[in-house]
């Protein structure tokens, strides 16, 4: 089974050493909070928690050269550049991708050659708290803004696939980098790959959102329907197993992890078009918060 490298906590390790440091006082209250309310574990226990942070004030889109360069490895685009090097390297105990409709592999392998159109509904709940999240942190940090307004996506957003090399011209993840055409602003800044975790004999979809000196880390699971569609699930859970994990990195070989209750569902299928949609729900706890809706369509 075909499963991407992990990078090493020495190979990490550069990308902590920056001189500009987060001194905005909600990211310093953030940090604060994270050391008095998650675990601190050696790094060489929890590899599978390993991966890039931003390391300065604002995350953008500058991690994916840092990144490439701490590994003394290279950057690469492509028509044919995708999320994951290859589908069949989710084959597991509860999964087969044969029985995944053959255009949604695709999207997966070769998700550059995909344009990419966008629909939210936020619920009434959510939409004060995601508004704030998004004025106080998303905006400023320029990750994950995700439009509040159904018209904030009227314009499309851009879509690039970025392959990071290590020293040994191994691929060691994809960067896939979005923004709202209309805002300008950072949609999605993310690195995708494949992890299975301890004591799992089912490969997960592994997505590192870089923040400030830590990252926001989603493993999702794989299942087919029989429709051929394809389904994605971070579920609440226990420590070790698929959801979401707020990693702070430190300065010594640990780091401090914790699970956070996002729940995430995404459902992936081929309408009669021949366009690939998703549905992608995220729920706080069981409480809905956003709705989102992706129309890929194939590029010739």
């Amino acid at each position: 089974m075909y499963l991407l490298p992990v990078i090493t906590p020495q190979e990490m390790l550069p990308s902590l050493t920056h001189p500009v440091l987060c001194r905005h006082p909600i990211d310093l209250l953030g940090r604060a909070l994270m050391r008095v309310s998650s675990r601190r574990l050696p790094r060489n226990s929890v590899s599978w928690l390993i991966g890039p942070s931003a390391g300065r004030d604002i995350v953008g889109h500058d991690w994916v050269e840092r990144t490439a360069t701490d590994l003394g490895g290279s950057l690469s685009t492509g028509p044919d550049h995708g999320l994951l090097t290859s589908f069949a390297a989710l084959a597991g105990e509860g999964f087969d991708p044969a029985d995944v409709d053959p255009r949604i592999a695709d999207f997966y392998e070769r998700a550059s050659r995909w344009h990419l159109d966008l629909w939210s509904e936020w619920s009434a709940v959510a939409w004060p708290f995601g508004r704030i999240i998004t004025a106080l942190l998303s905006e400023r940090l320029q990750q994950a803004c995700l439009p509040m307004r159904p018209l904030d996506a009227s314009f499309g957003m851009t879509s690039k696939v970025v392959h990071i090399h290590d020293a040994h011209g191994e691929v060691v993840g994809s960067a896939w980098l979005r923004n709202m055409r209309k805002t300008g602003h950072v949609t999605y800044s993310g690195l995708y790959g494949v992890r299975t975790l301890p004591g799992n004999g089912q490969p997960s979809v592994r997505v590192v959102f870089p923040l400030p000196l830590g990252s926001l880390q989603v493993f999702l699971k794989p299942s087919a329907g029989l429709d051929g569609s394809f389904h994605l699930h971070s579920p609440i859970g226990g420590f070790g197993a698929n959801g979401a994990y707020l990693v702070l990195e430190r300065y010594d070989e640990t780091l401090s992890a914790r699970r956070i209750p996002l729940n995430e569902h995404f459902h992936l299928y081929v309408d009669e078009d021949g366009d690939v949609r998703a549905d992608h729900s995220l729920k706080l706890w069981n409480i809905p918060a956003v709705r989102l809706h992706y129309r890929m369509r194939r590029q010739a």
